[in-house]
């Protein structure tokens, strides 16, 4: 469980990653607009640092919730009389809902309070999650996770937003690798809370768990002020028309990344679910030592590759327009090899070596990818933006891999699901490869590529 003082620590290390204190904050006008552009490129807007710290906590407990079913599916499955690939429906169903929902919240939050839509989506999947644990049969589990996919809807696409709208350009890619190192971390907690409950029984108990943090995190969205929209980009406010939502399929980074990131969610979302099986299957570890070992490497791994990503990409934007994807296409091409050598080692501490970095690759892209995304887009239509990402990468990746595998596996085994979906990390870095020619050009272009023409 997180440390009582985790919040505390965040702070301090969110406030030196964004080398800036609130105080040096720009004023902002009642409008939106920057009262001094110049210094508005360089700092963030006053609570900048309250509201990282908010958004980090929340998106920690999100991805808790989603890893805690990949911890205890197995004795779900056996309690419930299941097979792998029914299992692998319960990630889709959660995913499909999640997708389908996004946009409408997406549309939702470039013209209302993000901060509610957040503190209302993180309320409901914290009582939906918490009511899995007192699920009795599988489709009041498959409804729950449906749930779950409706608060994340309303939270996924809103958040990094808010972050875009608090801090600049030049330092936004650090700020919100912070952000998504939660993720990791969160999805390490997730397997390592499920890993003491891996048992008949006792698996409602890593539900229930996760309710009373979820409800007290939603309900301080509801006390935070709502940031100008644009600010920190010298952006001026304007209404977005339906031709403006259909301008972003003309942003050739912004539609190549949403692919490469597809790619890269269809393998890890897939693999991921499956990994403590698959490691107690293929390689003879008992699962409740699976989950929480692989738990540690994705939190150890996971953290450490997203920050250093971030600031990777940070370093070398000044250098290299594409840097934001040359650093994300790396992470991918490095990581395809060390996870293949994985699948067929059979020592132990090789094993655990090898997945490690496995790890640390394919997590390096997600401070700078994510990062791309609020960068190309002009803040009217942001919030749609990542919506838009999330729908694709969710509806080709994660919604359909878990099942995949699963389905390949009760064929086969979870060895050969791996090999086949693992293909989709090399296509993901050639992707990024191919996008890194545009990205600077669509970054310079945003700020005015709506309503300043």
């Amino acid at each position: 469980m997180p440390d009582p003082d985790f919040p505390t620590m965040i702070a301090g290390m969110a406030h030196s990653a964004a080398d800036s204190d609130d105080s040096s904050a720009t004023a902002i006008s009642p409008s939106g607009d920057a009262a001094n552009p110049q210094l508005t490129a360089a700092a963030p807007i006053p609570g900048a640092r309250k509201a990282l710290v908010l958004l980090l906590s929340i998106n920690l407990f999100n991805y808790v919730d989603r890893y805690i079913l990949a911890a205890v599916e197995k004795p779900i499955s056996e309690e419930f009389g299941v097979s792998k690939g029914q299992m692998g429906m319960l990630v889709t169903a959660f995913l499909l809902t999640y997708m389908i929902v996004s946009p409408v919240f997406g549309w939702l939050a470039d013209r209302v309070s993000r901060w509610w839509l957040i503190g209302t989506g993180v309320i409901l999947w914290s009582i939906a999650s918490g009511a899995s644990g007192l699920a009795m049969g599988f489709a009041t589990l498959f409804a729950m996770r449906c749930l779950i996919g409706v608060g994340e809807g309303a939270y996924g696409p809103v958040a990094p937003t808010v972050i875009s709208d608090l801090y600049p350009v030049s330092i936004r890619g650090r700020v919100l690798a912070w952000f998504y190192a939660a993720i990791p971390v969160g999805s390490a907690l997730g397997y390592v809370i499920g890993g003491f409950f891996a048992k008949p029984g006792q698996w409602h108990w890593a539900f229930l768990l996760t309710l009373p943090p979820g409800i007290l995190l939603g309900v301080f969205c509801f006390m935070m002020k709502e940031p100008p929209r644009g600010g920190v980009d010298a952006a001026k406010p304007h209404k977005a028309t339906l031709q403006d939502y259909k301008s972003l399929l003309r942003i050739k980074s912004y539609v190549l990344n949403c692919a490469a990131m597809t790619a890269m969610t269809f393998a890890i979302g897939g693999m991921a679910f499956f990994m403590p099986r698959y490691l107690e299957e293929q390689k003879g570890i008992p699962l409740d030592r699976a989950s929480m070992y692989f738990g540690a490497i994705t939190a150890v791994g996971g953290l450490l590759a997203t920050l250093a990503g971030g600031m990777a990409g940070d370093a070398l934007r000044n250098r290299f327009g594409g840097a934001y994807f040359i650093v994300s296409a790396a992470g991918m091409l490095v990581g395809f090899p060390i996870f293949l050598a994985m699948l067929y080692v059979t020592e132990p501490w090789l094993l655990w070596t090898l997945l490690f970095f496995a790890v640390f690759c394919l997590f390096f892209n997600t401070g700078p990818s994510n990062t791309a995304l609020a960068n190309v887009t002009h803040p009217s239509v942001r919030a749609t933006a990542f919506a838009v990402n999330i729908f694709a990468i969710h509806a080709l990746g994660d919604a359909i891999s878990p099942a995949i595998i699963g389905v390949i596996a009760d064929h086969s085994n979870l060895q050969t699901g791996f090999l086949l979906v693992s293909l989709t990390i090399l296509v993901g870095g050639v992707l990024w490869l191919w996008g890194a020619r545009y990205l600077a050009a669509d970054t310079a272009a945003a700020p005015t590529s709506l309503g300043n023409k």
